[in-house]
């Protein structure tokens, strides 16, 4: 099992170190294969009608006059050890880690990052508890009771879920529950530490768009995998063994079929943990995802390299408890 642990840990961390190859390739190789020059590729950075200064300062900073090698490693360094840029007589550091410096607004990519990371992990973890449960829960029960009343209006609610963008229900119950009913009216994100009543209550109708959307997708994996795994010989097996139906269906029934659950949920918080840009956008929250939408507006591209990398980091780390996960749920890893 330990050993487990640590290739699966060294194949997230060969991964990351890809995951920045192919990163530094979008923004600093394929603009050179597309015929740039680095006096084009720095005037990118600066802004609207640069001047020739703000050109030859920023080519100098980021190396585009050095072979890209020495580029990619001076972008690695940056990452874990920080970086020093000079526009004038002051250098300016880019403090560990230095996820890029926006050379329009002159701050750092990071600290602007770190204000709006606890509210998109907040929606993302408060959303991903609700459609967990629920759609687990619905699934299990649609299982064993298939092509009951509940199945058959479960199924219909889930396909609907399926069916409907967020932007849609999210701007259904902000008009519902903040327009014609004002129950939930002002939502505007708190701290979690300032007032935790407050934090849930202006984040519930963002967590239940998110979880009707996502919630519908698991309650169909779970019961097709409830139906599959509920009819295979060993569950004959434990309850002519004389085990109570709750052991047979939790033990062995749904602890086979999370298997595929877990991999999905490991893929869908880690891309919501880098930004739900619909979600964020619908209820004004001023997180990742409203953060990478205006440095798209804007052009910023040191910020859209930050959120890139911000991004991967979090689908690989949720990808890697996932792999772990595996050990826990199914004993045939651990037995492999």
């Amino acid at each position: 099992m330990f050993a487990y642990i640590i290739r699966r840990i060294f194949a997230a961390v060969v991964l990351l170190l890809v995951v920045s190859a192919v990163t530094f390739a979008i923004f600093f190789l394929l603009p050179r294969i597309a015929g740039e020059t680095a006096d084009q590729l720095a005037a990118q950075y600066v802004g609207k009608n640069p001047s020739p200064e703000a050109i030859a300062a920023v080519k100098k900073n980021l190396g585009f006059d050095q072979p890209l090698y020495t580029q990619y490693w001076n972008f690695l360094k940056g990452l874990v050890g920080g970086a020093e840029y000079k526009f004038g007589p002051d250098p300016v550091t880019c403090h560990v880690p230095c996820f890029g410096y926006s050379f329009k607004n002159h701050l750092e990519v990071w600290p602007e990052l770190t204000k709006r990371i606890p509210i998109t992990l907040s929606l993302a973890i408060g959303a991903a508890v609700l459609w967990l449960v629920s759609g687990v829960t619905t699934g299990v029960i649609s299982a064993l009771k298939p092509r009951s009343v509940f199945d058959r209006i479960a199924m219909g609610i889930s396909l609907a879920g399926v069916s409907l963008p967020v932007f849609f229900t999210g701007a259904l119950l902000l008009t519902v529950f903040s327009y014609e009913w004002p129950i939930l009216d002002n939502l505007q994100y708190v701290g979690f530490g300032d007032d935790p009543i407050m934090w849930a209550r202006n984040l519930i109708l963002p967590w239940i768009s998110l979880a009707f959307l996502y919630s519908a997708l698991y309650a169909r994996l779970t019961r097709a995998g409830m139906l599959e795994t509920m009819s295979e010989d060993y569950i004959r097996t434990a309850r002519a063994k004389g085990l109570v139906e709750r052991k047979v269906v939790t033990r062995h029934g749904l602890r086979a079929a999370l298997t595929p659950v877990v991999t999905i949920f490991g893929m869908d918080l880690g891309l919501l943990l880098g930004g739900a840009l619909i979600t964020e956008q619908v209820f004004s929250l001023q997180g990742v995802g409203a953060f990478a939408v205006q440095a798209i507006a804007d052009n910023d591209l040191p910020k859209i390299l930050g959120v890139t990398l911000l991004a991967a980091f979090f689908i690989v780390a949720c990808n890697l408890v996932v792999d772990l996960l595996y050990a826990l749920v199914d004993p045939r890893v651990r037995l492999s």
